[in-house]
């Protein structure tokens, strides 16, 4: 399982641009074990350029590196892992190109989180409304996420979509495995002292 037991724990990053300072930050001490690559819109080109220049920055911080989407970029990158979306490459195939990768698949409702249990680990969300996807899907609430830890059957969910840090603890108490926060993180002032902020209540 990619040692995920003790690795995709607490604050569960995405670097959405090619920043390097920002990567550091984001998986810095008592940060992100997980760093995700998101560059939306970006060609291929484009995020395997990022997520090499974050290959080495994850390594010495010992944060697994996953490339959302493009499972041909992670392997190209080198990357731990790839995170798959409802209309993305099916598991089953992503599994046979990729054996060794981790695979996180997105979930919205509790039918796709039962149908998505074969993954290493499951995005759900939007457990909030948020503001970083033009057309979000409907809000699940922290009811909805303590269905989707019932659903899930024991594979890790990482809890997503309008997380504030206020909501941090009742989103670790509903069963979350990891929380991914990117505007509340990316966007701060001083976005490694908002990782830590997130990750705290999970790491154990």
């Amino acid at each position: 399982m990619h040692e995920l037991a003790t690795r995709l724990r607490g604050f569960y990053a995405i670097l959405d641009r090619d920043d390097a300072q920002l990567a550091r930050d984001l998986v810095g001490p008592g940060g992100a074990r997980v760093l995700q690559i998101r560059i939306k819109p970006g060609d291929a080109r484009t995020q395997l350029a990022v997520a090499r220049m974050a290959r080495p920055i994850c390594d010495a911080a010992g944060a697994l590196l996953i490339v959302n989407d493009r499972i041909d970029v992670a392997l190209a990158a080198g990357a731990d892992g790839v995170h798959l979306g409802q209309t993305d490459l099916p598991l089953a195939e992503a599994r046979r190109i990729a054996p060794k990768l981790i695979i996180g698949i997105s979930t919205h409702n509790v039918a796709q989180v039962e149908a998505g249990r074969g993954a290493d680990y499951l995005g759900f969300g939007p457990v909030f409304a948020t503001r970083t996807k033009a057309n979000p899907d409907p809000v699940q609430g922290i009811e909805g996420l303590r269905a989707a830890v019932v659903a899930a059957h024991g594979v890790p969910i990482v809890a997503i979509g309008g997380i504030e840090p206020h909501a941090v603890s009742d989103t670790y108490a509903a069963g979350a495995t990891a929380i991914c926060a990117i505007r509340s993180v990316n966007e701060a002032d001083e976005p490694a002292s908002a990782a830590r902020s997130f990750a705290a209540t999970g790491v154990t």
